[in-house]
């Protein structure tokens, strides 16, 4: 097989079928899904991969749950204990600690100005551990969303969020905190 191997360690359970991964390694894994595109990932024990993904050079924590119709690009590093849910898009330059939570259609971005053709800029982004990234939010690159911080759905980072901070909107803006020391998310009312 062409490229890098994969590598799944302890009992990790794949729901894909075998296209891309070694012979030795598919006798050893739980085979519940047809598609996929896995191709010199490693993944972590007990986590659990979905059908229709595609994994290339990136590194999955342990404990880890991987909805369908996902796609993970080389460099990427999630931490253990992650949910990344259906569609999201995680590109080259994401870092995801423990405990984080991608919801479904997340988008990140890598290049801050990017083209079709040409040469492009990998821009770094950090999701630090515990936070929560909502439904269809779209993460521009270049920023750190701070431990246990709470990206409401729909929303456009555009700047670094705070530790425990819930943000909202488009460029999405601070509207409350969560954990220790939390205020109540102003409800749209704007301004008072």
């Amino acid at each position: 097989m062409p490229g890098r191997a994969t590598t799944v360690f302890g009992n990790a359970i794949i729901y894909y079928s075998y296209i891309g991964i070694p012979q030795q390694e598919v006798l050893s894994l739980k085979l519940m899904a047809k598609y996929y595109s896995i191709e010199g990932a490693d993944i972590g024990e007990d986590t659990i991969v979905r059908d229709y993904v595609n994994l290339y050079g990136c590194k999955i924590g342990k404990g880890c749950r991987i909805a369908a119709y996902t796609e993970i690009q080389r460099g990427v590093t999630i931490g253990d204990r992650c949910k990344i849910e259906a569609f999201a898009f995680i590109p080259s330059g994401v870092t995801i600690e423990d405990e984080v939570f991608i919801g479904p259609h997340a988008c990140f971005t890598n290049d801050k100005v990017p083209k079709a053709v040409g040469d492009w800029e990998v821009t770094p982004t950090l999701v630090k551990k515990g936070a929560s990234v909502g439904a269809n939010a779209t993460i521009i690159c270049g920023v750190t969303i701070g431990k246990n911080a709470l990206i409401a759905a729909g929303a456009v980072v555009t700047k670094d969020v705070p530790a425990n901070a819930i943000v909202a909107g488009v460029p999405a803006k601070k509207i409350g905190s969560r954990g220790k020391g939390k205020t109540k998310p102003n409800k749209g009312r704007g301004k008072r």
